[in-house]
């Protein structure tokens, strides 16, 4: 799953089991939260940290998502949940500027590029 938030960008797959070394199962009760930029997974944690506060962000330099964090399913569902009922603006874009800053403006660019893509679906 992608998920795109005013927090920042995530990818969202089952871990694997054991070790978490491809080619083990998938463990169907933990998440592997990916994302390109660390602040994205730390300002997730900031605001979900009574969910989200004990998970350590793992640094995978060479990896295709550099910074990961892991959570029970269970955990990650009420993540969800309280990120739709926490939306509360009628433009998302403006929002990711107005939560991040000057320091999501690479972040808020490429949803507008992710936007023009996503628009030439609709023609």
């Amino acid at each position: 799953m992608w998920i795109f938030t005013k927090y920042g960008f995530f990818s969202v797959v089952c871990a694997r089991q054991g070790d978490g070394e491809y080619g083990q199962p998938v463990d169907l009760d933990r998440v592997m939260v990916r994302a390109r930029v660390r602040q994205h997974l730390e300002k997730l944690q900031e605001e979900f940290d009574d969910l989200l506060g004990e998970s350590e962000i793992h640094d995978s330099p060479h990896a295709d998502y550099a910074f990961r964090l892991f959570a029970p399913k269970s955990v990650w569902l009420e993540v969800l949940a309280r990120l739709g009922d926490g939306i509360d603006y009628d433009n998302f874009k403006s929002e990711v500027a107005r939560n991040l800053g000057a320091a999501g403006a690479a972040y808020e660019h490429s949803l507008h590029r992710v936007w023009s893509v996503m628009h030439k679906l609709q023609r």
